[in-house]
């Protein structure tokens, strides 16, 4: 079990590529996202990273859209999953946002709409598939 979870704002670029790693790791290595999918709308980005004991372990980020405020990219990597670390991530995330942002949404994998729903996220909508992985839309209750 870890003993110190630290999840904070990045805007360095040092801490950005750490970032990105771990985006690349979990999503083009794992999942075999398209990396030009992955890096979209990087510049209109608020990015967090998420260490475990002071070892990057977790990445994710939020912008607003013309739909409202959205949450995306949530990232562990293998060696840190199952300790709380994602959870800790959106809390995190969603004290971040604007004091009106009163649309929050994201597009959750299939697999994670139980952990996501544990965190106050409905899902709205048919299941669909975005860069070759069903995906429910799911907004903050």
């Amino acid at each position: 079990m870890p003993a110190k979870i630290t999840v904070k704002k990045v805007t360095e670029q040092a801490e950005l590529d750490i970032v990105h790693a771990i985006r690349r790791e979990v999503f083009v290595v794992e999942q075999n996202c398209p990396p030009e999918l992955e890096y979209e709308n990087e510049d209109v980005s608020h990015h967090f990273l998420a260490t475990v004991d002071g070892e990057p372990a977790g990445a994710c980020r939020w912008r607003k859209t013309e739909n409202g405020y959205k949450l995306e990219r949530f990232a562990v990597l293998k060696a840190f999953r199952g300790f709380g670390l994602g959870a800790e991530m959106v809390k995190i995330v969603l004290a971040d946002l604007p004091a009106d942002a009163d649309y929050i949404y994201l597009n959750s994998q299939t697999p994670a709409v139980p952990f996501y729903a544990k965190l106050g996220f409905e899902a709205s909508g048919p299941e669909f598939e975005e860069a070759g992985i069903k995906h429910y839309k799911m907004v903050k209750k």
